[in-house]
């Protein structure tokens, strides 16, 4: 829900190689069904934490959501979801 220039900053001075979403209107993770409600600073609507894998037609083929910032997929358990769907 970061503005495209907090994106934008946070990524390059992370050396991230991918995009990161901006989405301050909650477009996105409302169509994907992600909003935390009131999960953030003064209560305001933020983004649970998810991972997905996409296909190359755009279908998502695995996901993993947590209501817990704390709690996401390990590398491995993504690797062998990529790994299953290949097949």
């Amino acid at each position: 829900m970061d503005s495209p220039e907090t994106s934008r900053d946070l990524s390059k001075e992370a050396g991230y190689s991918f995009s990161l979403l901006s989405d301050p209107k909650a477009e996105t993770i409302r169509r994907y069904d992600l909003v935390h409600a009131g999960a953030g600073s003064n209560g305001q609507d933020i983004s649970r934490p998810a991972e997905f894998l996409v296909d190359t037609e755009g279908t998502v083929r695995w996901r993993n959501l947590t209501e817990n910032y704390w709690v996401r997929a390990r590398p491995e358990q993504i690797l062998e979801a990529a790994k299953l769907l290949q097949q």
